[in-house]
């Protein structure tokens, strides 16, 4: 696309990381918000005015006829769209009772964004140009020949609309302050009485209301009650419904985690925007095992764009056979804490093998690429919804989690932004001192940094117990003694 709009070809790489980074810098400005929008509206309306953002973003994709046009149409997409880190927080709210389907759930949004990593880009090159490569169903002068990229994004655009559609009377809300039954004033106003239904004979017009509670041999019925205090280890009264301030919001536990998903998110995406060039860089040197050496590393393996195409889709499906069978088995069998901290130590030893592949034979390229990137994605794949389980568990208040995931996209779309130039101006240094190791070694260097980190991450999750013991009404509650009451300890 960015070939087509610029006449300077050599210069197509870099507008191109323009174009990608401008989406995630976008998202980076406004993810806290969008957060914290849907901790106050809900999380549906935020969703859905995402999905409405980005369809925006995709016509004026499509009807751009320069490249500051697109760009402009890319980075509205990004702003206008924080379902990353609301649609985690309403998989976190789904399972909030049940996290022995955690691992499950938060698996399903990357398995999905695999899909779309394989489906999206066949899309893109089969629907682009369509007067070129359909010319019997698309005329050389019709709108399509006008602006070559509008079917994709106009076939992106009818999915989102579908989404709007299905979402707007299926989708419901998961934000637990804003269920029919959260609030004191819904108790207040609703009613649980059943009226009678009429009947015949004696009692057809009864003379009391059977209603009542005094109807009956008894002077009154006791209705068990229901309260909540939050208490002090001396007995007063905490105020309950206190907003938590940024400074409880942001607990140390918090931040080592967003700062956590922010490293594993720049090691990643450099390895995604490396890992095509490397595929398709040219060699400088036939080398082989037996007689090469770490001076040897420069350059690529010099392969087609169709065999960088094969390549991708395998990895696509190899990223998907991890996803749905592989992580939910080791997430059950070592727990999410255990395997979070295998996986990130793994980690780094995934980009330290790469350059490595340029020195094997010929016969066993291939081979080689598809051990390296199953070693990539197995811990690539598992740590990310690890993290997110984690930074669930972490969260001070059911009520913040929007906000708090909403920091977490942000976080993430910042490094995001910051990965492809300088990965890509290290592999460029690399070329020019003949060593582009040096690029794949320095993101293996901050997943290095991101498994010492793990020093510094604690895991607390909360605990509740409850008892019931008779006791008395809490000092200075104000409140008449309770024959029995339930008390539920939690440590946080």
């Amino acid at each position: 696309m960015v070939r087509g709009f610029l006449g300077d070809q050599s210069n197509a790489s870099f507008y191109a990381g323009i174009l990608i980074s401008s989406f995630a810098l976008s998202e980076a400005l406004t993810g806290m918000f969008w957060g914290s929008l849907s901790d106050r509206v809900g999380r549906k309306p935020v969703l859905l005015l995402g999905c409405a953002g980005t369809m925006l973003s995709m016509l004026l994709m499509g009807f751009a006829t320069n490249f500051w046009m697109a760009l402009f149409g890319r980075a509205l997409g990004g702003l206008l769209n924080g379902n990353i880190g609301v649609i985690q927080t309403v998989v976190g709210e789904l399972v909030r009772d049940q996290p022995q389907y955690e691992p499950r759930a938060f698996a399903v949004m990357p398995f999905v964004w695999s899909i779309g990593t394989i489906l999206g880009p066949c899309a893109g090159g089969f629907l682009s140009n369509p007067h070129e490569t359909y010319p019997a169903l698309f005329s050389e002068s019709g709108i399509f020949a006008q602006f070559p990229y509008l079917l994709p994004n106009l076939v992106c655009a009818a999915l989102l609309l579908m989404s709007i559609i299905v979402g707007l009377f299926m989708l419901e809300e998961t934000h637990p302050d804003l269920q029919p039954w959260s609030t004191k004033a819904d108790f207040e106003n609703s009613v649980a009485d059943t009226p009678l239904m009429a009947t015949v004979g004696s009692i057809a017009n009864a003379g009391a209301d059977l209603r009542a509670e005094s109807y009956g041999t008894f002077n009154r019925v006791d209705i068990q009650e229901s309260e909540t205090w939050v208490v002090n280890a001396d007995g007063s009264l905490q105020p309950s419904a206190m907003p938590l301030s940024s400074e409880s919001i942001m607990t140390r536990q918090i931040v080592m985690l967003v700062a956590a998903l922010g490293i594993f998110t720049y090691h990643t995406m450099a390895y995604d925007h490396l890992l095509p060039i490397f595929l398709e860089d040219k060699q400088v040197s036939d080398v082989s095992a037996l007689r090469g050496n770490i001076h040897d590393m420069s350059g690529g393996l010099g392969m087609t764009t169709q065999q960088v195409g094969m390549i991708m889709a395998v990895n696509g499906v190899i990223a998907l056979f991890i996803q749905a069978v592989v992580f939910p088995l080791f997430a059950e069998w070592l727990g999410v804490w255990k395997l979070f901290l295998a996986v990130t130590i793994l980690h780094p030893i995934a980009y330290f093998i790469v350059p490595f592949i340029a020195l094997l034979p010929t016969n066993l390229i291939y081979p080689g690429i598809y051990v390296a990137l199953t070693m990539r994605n197995f811990p690539y794949i598992l740590a990310y919804p690890l993290i997110l389980i984690l930074i669930k568990e972490a969260c001070p208040k059911p009520s913040v989690l929007g906000k708090i995931n909403g920091l977490a996209a942000s976080a993430g779309a910042a490094c995001r932004t910051l990965a492809p130039p300088v990965a890509g101006l290290l592999y460029g240094l690399g070329g020019q001192i003949g060593f582009t190791g040096i690029a794949w070694w320095g993101s293996g260097l901050v997943a290095v940094v991101g498994a010492f980190q793990l020093f510094y991450i604690k895991r607390d999750r909360s605990k509740k117990s409850t008892v019931r013991v008779p006791c008395a009404a809490p000092v200075e509650t104000g409140l008449e003694d309770k024959d029995v009451i339930r008390i539920i300890v939690s440590e946080v």
